[in-house]
């Protein structure tokens, strides 16, 4: 080969070097300007846009559940529910949350995102709603309660419902919300996949996994995967099961106990107390009774409620002429009917705790009732409960209650289910939700259990704010947030004031002394007189109440004497020195009301 074409094959060969060794450069990201501009588009955009988490209610309580998501200048709502009084909440209906921050905030509100129909997630509706009007959006069950509880309060028509299904995105300002389907113990249950500036944040609603639900499908456990694969900044997750090892069982278990008990109360009457909410529940009843021959009834207004709006809506099927009025249940021999009643927590004007106590206008029961408890008590609830069956009892009854037979399943997850939605959605931090301080702080440890560093965990309160994004999780300034009593028609009225009096009231009974004074000179022109309410029988203590009347007596006349004219000072004297006799003479601490008047 001649010198020139050596020289050739040469540069043919450097050249075709070059060019290979600057692609795969190129391809590597290690060389060019090209792939120096590729490489930084590939890198993952550190998203720091904060998302704010309040919690109005829901977190060291069961009920109430009420969060607030706020990112940019929006603000979003998830579920408005109210809680039940506990049992020195004397003379209270309802517990709401408290409203003011929302109040403060309304134009900046986008809407209310509702998980399911349960009234510790929906009850305190109608009470926001009569202060704030705000878009409401929830699946055709859950908004047809709504609907029933806005009709009750006349705030029908200016409420703004919108009815969405599992699979779909709303749009709020600037967060998007996905509806997963969930199971729970009452069908239409959802879970929120929120899209956020700042990231996904997850939050499960009340939930378990059941493979074999009574209607519908299973939970959609590959939305949750989808969601986990790109990426979940916050999971809000229930908390109620988070204590019970294993799984929930299925709702389905519920039919062979069922038809077991229908089976041998052969000559019985039937009466069954659920939760009015239970509409799977009430459907496996429906279907033993038409098994039987029997027909099926319904007591408690809110039982009646729940039944009609899920047989509007297509989420009860109920066979020809199976149901009757509770007025016709006398025409029916007693192993013909069936009577499906509230009151499975033994709330004291329920259908099934004035049946216990002979109050029930319509329903006697005794010897020959079969009565099944399907339902266990809410924590706090066991007394009550108990109390009723122990009255139907001694009324004769035959009675099935708690965990003496399979009549009962939880709507929420045990640890293994909730394991399991930790692995799929792979949250960056975690927040437990939906319990009291036990329950949380368990579901914190299965988290860790899990590989979540403890860092990124947050156990949160009432009125507690977290603030959270990409690259940190930090607690921020709190809201007004609290307990809001109704009692009757009143709405906030009722404070803690008023509930220690009423409980002071309820111990010790009450005292009232009565004198009317000269409006000249300050001395005492006729009484005291002394009434007692509540605090003893007064033709039994009449020596106690003649010193107290005496007592009283003598500190009007020294406040006349010293020209002592303020009755607020008069007053306190009087409740001091009476109060410390009666407590010297019985023990007992009854509320002193002086009642003063110028003649």
């Amino acid at each position: 080969m001649s010198t020139n074409n050596r020289r050739r094959n040469y540069k043919l060969k450097q050249t075709w070097y070059s060019k290979n060794k600057k692609g795969n450069q190129n391809q590597n990201g290690k060389g060019g300007k090209k792939s120096s501009q590729n490489y930084r588009q590939q890198k993952p955009q550190v998203k720091n846009t904060p998302v704010k988490i309040s919690f109005l209610g829901g977190l060291n309580e069961i009920g109430k559940n009420i969060t607030l998501l706020e990112c940019e200048n929006d603000i979003l709502i998830i579920d408005c529910g109210m809680a039940f009084p506990d049992g020195d909440m004397l003379g209270v209906d309802l517990v709401i949350p408290d409203f003011t921050y929302i109040e403060q905030n309304y134009e900046r509100v986008k809407g209310i995102v509702l998980t399911h129909g349960h009234e510790d997630h929906i009850g305190g509706l109608p009470f926001l709603l009569a202060k704030v009007n705000v878009p409401i959006y929830g699946t055709p069950l859950t908004l047809g309660l709504v609907e029933n509880k806005l009709r009750e309060h006349s705030l029908m028509n200016k409420a703004k419902l919108n009815t969405v299904h599992a699979g779909d995105t709303v749009t709020l300002g600037c967060m998007k919300v996905k509806f997963i389907h969930v199971n729970h113990s009452i069908p239409d249950a959802v879970a929120f996949a929120i899209d956020t500036p700042a990231g996904t944040i997850v939050h499960t609603g009340d939930f378990k996994i059941d493979c074999t639900p009574i209607s519908g499908d299973m939970i959609d456990l590959s939305s949750f995967a989808r969601v986990g694969d790109s990426g979940v900044l916050a999971l809000l997750g229930e908390s109620t099961n988070a204590n019970r090892p294993g799984y929930t069982r299925t709702e389905r278990m519920i039919s062979n106990s069922l038809d077991s008990l229908f089976k041998d109360a052969e000559h019985e009457r039937i009466i069954i107390a659920t939760f009015a909410s239970n509409v799977n529940r009430v459907q496996q009843i429906i279907n033993c009774a038409e098994k039987y021959g029997r027909k099926v009834a319904f007591s408690g207004r809110s039982m009646v409620n729940y039944m009609d709006v899920a047989q509007k809506l297509g989420y009860l099927e109920l066979p020809k002429n199976i149901i009757i009025d509770i007025d016709k249940l006398n025409h029916y021999m007693p192993e013909q009917v069936v009577l499906v009643t509230t009151g499975s927590q033994g709330e004291p004007m329920s259908a099934l705790s004035r049946m216990a106590y002979s109050d029930h206008r319509k329903v006697v029961v005794g010897e020959g009732d079969l009565i099944i408890i399907s339902a266990n008590p809410i924590p706090g609830n066991e007394k009550t409960v108990g109390n009723v069956v122990d009255e139907l009892l001694k009324r004769g009854c035959k009675v099935i209650y708690e965990s003496m037979y399979d009549v009962h399943v939880s709507g929420h997850a045990c640890q293994e289910e909730l394991k399991i939605i930790h692995k799929l959605v792979k949250p960056k931090y975690f927040i437990p939700v939906h319990g009291e301080q036990k329950h949380l702080r368990k579901h914190a440890e299965l988290a860790e259990f899990l590989g979540m560093d403890k860092k990124n965990i947050y156990i949160g309160d009432i009125g507690r704010t977290v603030e959270v994004c990409d690259s940190y999780m930090k607690e921020v300034a709190s809201v007004p947030a609290g307990k809001v009593f109704v009692d009757g028609l009143g709405v906030g009225d009722v404070g803690s004031i008023v509930l220690r009096d009423r409980k002071h009231l309820a111990q010790d009974g009450l005292i009232i002394i009565v004198a009317s004074l000269d409006v000249y000179d300050g001395h005492v022109i006729s009484g005291p007189d002394i009434v007692s309410r509540g605090f003893v029988y007064v033709r039994e203590s009449e020596g106690l109440l003649d010193e107290v009347k005496k007592t009283a007596l003598n500190i009007l006349e020294e406040c006349a004497e010293n020209n002592i004219s303020e009755w607020g000072v008069i007053k306190n004297r009087i409740k001091d020195d009476t109060s410390k006799l009666i407590f010297q003479r019985t023990h007992r601490s009854p509320m002193i009301l002086p009642i003063l008047q110028e003649v």
